[in-house]
């Protein structure tokens, strides 16, 4: 039997998971392995039945110990804010989806004691996302300033288009007279950036994407870039403030902000059992190829 440790992870606990949430917990003690959770999720999951009939507990840190694996019950931005909590990438995700679409949180809730059984016997392998990191002079996202899935610039407070000044390793890109701009990784490419027009990436292909938000301009696109590149960002417009976001977090900037961004020094380790893969999720999730005539 194992002795090795894995963690859950979860924002919240609705009544109708509680059966999955025990199934995950009462497969790996079987298993033989220590859990334990977020101090938030330790709260959540002390108010069920089944909590004391297995030893989970708290911790604060998940860096500073070696963990298997992280187990993730939720949607996708249950994942981006894992990966913020483990921080340094080094404990691989798995994403079990209690959500709706779940893209990134493949594993049906209800198929949690296989999939749980085929990570257990070493039948996935672990795919490396790539990070982006934001920098800045004064300390925005201090705590983290990474995301797993994009960045953006947005208005704030007035309606009016804000222009976005895009500069490409230092030489001019172009600038976007938009309501925004979304800057992806791959694993990002399937999330906001598509939903405005944005290519579908696949995950390790080394690039990001630059996606304008509602652009005024019939001529700019999306554009595909290697990852190896750094992107500055400058803003102005008619108000004295922005919106700038790193995953589901966010943060007020101004146009005397200058946004830097690369990929991150370190990746995100994602779980793929046997028989997942990207091409599977995408016809499963998105309806990938899908022609009702045939």
């Amino acid at each position: 039997m194992s002795t090795q440790k894995v963690l859950i992870y979860g924002q919240r606990l609705k009544e109708k998971d509680d059966t999955y949430v025990h199934t995950l917990v009462d497969t790996l003690t079987q298993l033989g392995y220590q859990i334990a959770t977020s101090a938030e999720y330790y709260e959540l999951l002390a108010t069920k039945s089944y909590f004391e009939a297995y030893t989970i507990r708290s911790i604060d840190d998940p860096s500073k110990e070696q963990f298997k694996a992280l187990f993730s019950l939720g949607g996708d931005g249950t994942i981006l804010n894992a990966a913020k909590w483990i921080r340094n990438g080094a404990i691989p995700i798995l994403g079990i989806n209690m959500g709706r679409l779940g893209f990134l949180a493949s594993i049906e809730n209800t198929k949690i004691k296989e999939a749980i059984e085929l990570w257990h016997s070493e039948n996935y392998t672990l795919e490396k996302r790539s990070m982006l990191e934001l920098k800045t002079e004064r300390a925005l996202f201090a705590d983290f300033p990474y995301a797993l899935n994009d960045f953006t610039i947005h208005k704030k407070d007035t309606s009016s288009m804000i222009t976005i000044h895009t500069y490409l390793n230092g030489e001019e890109m172009n600038s976007y007279w938009a309501d925004g701009l979304i800057v992806s990784t791959a694993t990002g490419s399937t999330g906001y950036s598509l939903s405005c027009g944005g290519p579908i990436v696949y995950p390790g292909s080394g690039n990001i994407v630059v996606t304008p938000v509602a652009p005024h301009n019939l001529n700019v696109r999306p554009m595909v870039l290697p990852d190896s590149v750094e992107l500055r960002l400058e803003v102005d417009g008619r108000a004295d403030s922005f919106m700038c976001t790193l995953d589901s977090r966010f943060e007020t900037i101004t146009q005397s902000d200058i946004l830097t961004l690369k990929k991150g020094d370190f990746d995100t380790k994602m779980i793929s059992l046997k028989d997942e893969s990207f091409m599977k999720t995408i016809r499963n999730k998105l309806s990938w190829g899908l022609d009702k005539r045939n």
